[in-house]
């Protein structure tokens, strides 16, 4: 049974989306501001969270702000119909995901499934990798990357332990973050487009609009360069799509 945490200061939505997700088996926390959230969220385990942006004392930009300094913990955002700002700037903070209201309650509880689908397969990878008998490298570093990690160059992405280093440091990504590059990483020079993308990171048959995936690769750019400067391996092709440099 998944836990969801709720924050919304509207309590028609709070209400009507609680019946839904319980009817379908979740366990719903629910807060009606980012203070409150923020204090309930570090005394309760859930396994995602559901964000309005719009709230009083604490918005949910701050809030994600917040949680992102100590968990990865998947998040969908709820933003105003026409206000694009909000989603763009959520997605860089690192939010997974975005919904407008008003919106389908059946779209959200898709788009929930997905998400948690994508965390269950990264966590069974990790622990089947835990599983697998400590493989220790010629110096006899039991950390060296798994079977199936992908390395490039400087990159190591290893999808059993959901790590990425560049150059050796840590590079903290969301679910969807560490996706997107693992898609372009899989076959450097290749040029994936916006739908390769988002099929990568959502799966099939699911709508998400194409500037939902141009502010994942500002967000991975930057924490990249966070940590290195001169990164400059994800090439944006314009009007085409994007691509991992070869090299």
């Amino acid at each position: 049974m998944h836990s969801i945490a709720l924050v919304d200061d509207d309590r028609n939505i709070t209400t009507s989306v609680s019946i839904l997700l319980e009817s379908e088996g979740f366990t719903v926390h629910i807060w009606h501001d980012g203070a409150e959230a923020l204090r309930g969220l570090a005394e309760t385990d859930v396994d995602l969270a559901i964000l309005d942006i719009k709230m009083p004392r604490m918005d949910g930009m701050e809030l994600l702000q917040n949680l992102r300094k100590t968990s990865d913990l998947p998040v969908i955002f709820l933003t105003s119909k026409d206000d694009e700002v909000d989603e763009l700037l959520g997605l860089r903070m690192g939010a997974d995901d975005y919904i407008k209201k008003p919106f389908s309650q059946r779209l959200l509880l898709e788009r929930i499934r997905t998400l948690l689908r994508r965390v269950e397969a990264r966590q069974a990878a990790a622990e089947a990798a835990a599983a697998r008998p400590a493989s220790a490298s010629a110096d006899g570093n039991t950390d060296a990357p798994s079977e199936n990690a992908i390395v490039r160059g400087s990159l190591i992405l290893d999808p059993s332990r959901h790590m990425v280093t560049w150059k050796g440091k840590s590079v903290d990504l969301t679910v969807t973050e560490f996706l997107i590059l693992q898609a372009l990483a899989q076959r450097p020079g290749h040029v994936k487009n916006r739908d390769q993308l988002i099929d990568a990171a959502y799966g099939e048959h699911i709508y998400v609009d194409d500037r939902t995936i141009d502010s994942h690769i500002k967000r991975l750019r930057k924490k990249f360069r966070e940590t290195d400067d001169d990164f400059a391996q994800i090439e944006t092709l314009y009007g085409v799509g994007y691509r991992y440099k070869e090299g």
